[in-house]
């Protein structure tokens, strides 16, 4: 029997259906798995968080009653990765993106000419949205960002920053406000 409750609710779903199915877009040759989608999660875990898990390659940002959006990421690789808890300190679209001191020290001949920083745009590492994340009121130099290189999500090559499709930042960039908690199980 159709009620109030279920339309609103079935409505509410037809709703949100069209913005995910955007987000659960992958590139050609990218594993389907890493698709944005809908999954069961422990329902202990507050709604308007983000986990990232680094071992299977996904974030999953909770909506509550026991259920998350799950996208794939990439992942820093080994010795350049940062766990723990933290909060988003701030969100830009199209962000300029400066290599750290620890890269330009590390691979000079990649890094240094960027010193300087590069603007937003489809070529910058950063790619289309990034949530900079703070522990303590610090940045910890530490993204969940976009790529122009679809094709790492899955994989553990970054300088440390936890990397998604474009379009999936994008969805959850409008989602996720200031203050959001990040955790990043080690």
């Amino acid at each position: 029997m159709t009620n109030r409750r279920n339309f609103i609710a079935g409505a509410a779903a037809a709703l949100a259906a069209p913005s995910l199915a955007l987000a659960g877009q992958v590139p050609a040759g990218m594993a389907p798995r890493f698709k944005a989608q809908v999954v069961p999660i422990k329902r202990t875990f507050a709604a308007g968080e983000i986990h990232v898990t680094p071992w299977n390659h996904y974030l999953y940002y909770t909506l509550g009653n026991g259920q998350a959006i799950r996208y794939g990421v990439a992942v820093g690789a080994e010795g350049r990765t940062f766990s723990g808890v933290a909060h988003v300190g701030r969100k830009a679209e199209w962000p300029r993106w400066t290599p750290t001191a620890d890269m330009i020290k590390r691979e000079p001949a990649k890094y240094a000419k960027y010193a300087d920083g590069m603007e937003g745009g489809p070529d910058n590492p950063l790619g289309a949205r990034a949530l900079y994340l703070y522990e303590g009121g610090r940045d910890t130099l530490f993204r969940i960002h976009g790529t122009p290189q679809p094709w790492t999500i899955g994989q553990s090559v970054s300088s440390g920053c936890i990397r998604m499709v474009n379009a999936h930042i994008e969805h959850l960039y409008k989602k996720v406000p200031v203050g959001a908690t990040v955790r990043v199980y080690a």
